[in-house]
């Protein structure tokens, strides 16, 4: 058996939203390879995001983000209650993904969830909101945006 250092542990936990039992087994299984065993927690943590996107959200948070001066841009993210829309995890997302349309002009919500996420190319936008889903619990939603540009015409 593979010795699992307790740090690494507590880190896959705070990455996925799992339990400490649930990323000390997926450490074990990876024999004690962080990656894999990301790998593996983010693979059944968008199989419970994905049981929880048909839930209704309906509360969270309008974010913007304005570049410059120069590029504004609005996001409407929605997630099933106030409670997970006030806290900082939440706030951080939107604020990412804030950040993430200014930087990569999407044209629609769905073109969106396929881009690689500019924070982090290895994984698409889709699935960092799953990562959240999976974290917070909730059903988490993209309603719209609005991406300005200084000169441009629509």
């Amino acid at each position: 058996m593979t010795n699992i250092d307790i740090s690494e542990v507590k880190r896959l936990r705070e990455l996925t939203g799992v339990g400490i039992t649930d990323a000390k087994a997926a450490l074990v299984e990876a024999e004690g390879d962080f990656d894999k065993a990301l790998a593996a927690m983010r693979k059944k943590g968008l199989t419970k995001a994905d049981k929880r996107s048909e839930r209704e959200a309906r509360a969270g948070l309008i974010g913007g983000y304005v570049h410059d001066g120069r590029i504004g841009v609005l996001v409407e993210v929605n997630c099933e209650t106030d409670f997970v829309a006030k806290t900082d995890e939440f706030k951080e997302l939107v604020k990412d993904l804030c950040l993430h349309i200014a930087a990569s002009e999407p044209e629609d919500v769905k073109m969106l969830l396929d881009q690689p996420f500019v924070k982090n190319p290895e994984i698409t936008v889709g699935d960092y909101i799953k990562e959240h889903v999976a974290k917070l619990g909730e059903n988490i939603v993209i309603r719209r945006f609005a991406r300005m540009a200084l000169g441009e015409v629509n």
